[in-house]
């Protein structure tokens, strides 16, 4: 059995959860740990039976959680493995109110790219283009079902949706409405850094990958990394129905949120 929970997905924090009956591993922790044990209680997963944290990039809505975590377990006599970009790892501040952690964690580096098991999970990194030093995204493969994790990239370049072939579960951005974005409330310049090429996906970007390029295959579609202030759920929702439909495939559908945890997907 495998399973997967986006518990929280937005500019002000994000973490995935991936299980199987032998590992289980967090993607990000952009979560307090108060927050982030109560969303993995909420669906019956023991905070302390974490395997690993795999990070996708430096910026604290990744990690602002991490040394944090990382603390708290070494405190429970439960060290929890880090993954993290060779690039990135030199980025990470492990500090906790000016404090380093009582005991360090493994800190794993790998090449974006490479792939590796995590116990019974076959994990594939890949390059992602996003305004972050080495920035990735994620595949997990386990029991013949496949996870794709693709959020903070500027566009779609064929490497990235070869890696998301494929999939039965599939999370990617849909982070802004770009009308909403032009008139909103932010500097001209971060509107600027958002709408490039290694800012994040418009929903008009994720519909046009839904109509053309999304896995006939993929059982869940979950769109997340919403923008507070330049999207809207329903926006993200009624597009993605639209090009559901011209494509002719009607997974389930999922809007993350920021303030909850998704329901459990399982296979």
């Amino acid at each position: 059995m495998v399973k997967f929970c986006v518990l929280a997905s937005g500019s002000a924090g994000n973490t995935s959860f991936v299980g199987t009956s032998k590992t289980r591993v967090l993607v990000d922790a952009g979560l307090s740990v108060k927050d982030v044990t109560r969303r993995l209680n909420e669906i019956g997963e023991d905070p302390l039976e974490i395997d690993a944290v795999l990070i996708t990039h430096e910026h604290c809505d990744h990690v602002a959680g991490l040394a944090r975590f990382v603390r708290w377990r070494a405190k429970q006599k439960k060290p929890v493995a880090v993954y993290v970009s060779r690039l990135t790892a030199p980025m990470l501040d492990w500090s906790t109110d000016g404090k380093q952690p009582e005991q360090p964690a493994p800190v794993e580096r790998f090449q974006a790219g490479s792939g590796w098991m995590l116990g019974n999970i076959a994990v594939q990194s890949f390059t992602i283009p996003h305004d972050a030093v080495d920035p990735v995204g994620f595949t997990f493969l386990a029991e013949g079902i496949k996870i794709g994790v693709a959020t903070d990239l500027g566009y779609m370049p064929d490497s990235v949706r070869h890696h998301l072939r494929r999939t039965q579960i599939l999370l990617i951005e849909s982070n802004h409405d770009l009308d909403m974005l032009k008139v909103g409330p932010y500097p001209w310049s971060v509107k600027q850094r958002v709408m490039g090429r290694n800012g994040h996906l418009s929903n008009g970007v994720t519909c046009d990958y839904i109509e053309n390029d999304l896995d006939s295959g993929v059982q869940t579609l979950i769109l997340g990394h919403l923008s507070e202030h330049n999207n809207h759920p329903e926006i993200v929702r009624i597009g993605a129905e639209q090009s559901l439909e011209r494509r002719g495939i009607s997974p389930n559908l999922v809007v993350a949120e920021q303030k909850r945890q998704t329901e459990v997907f399982t296979y």
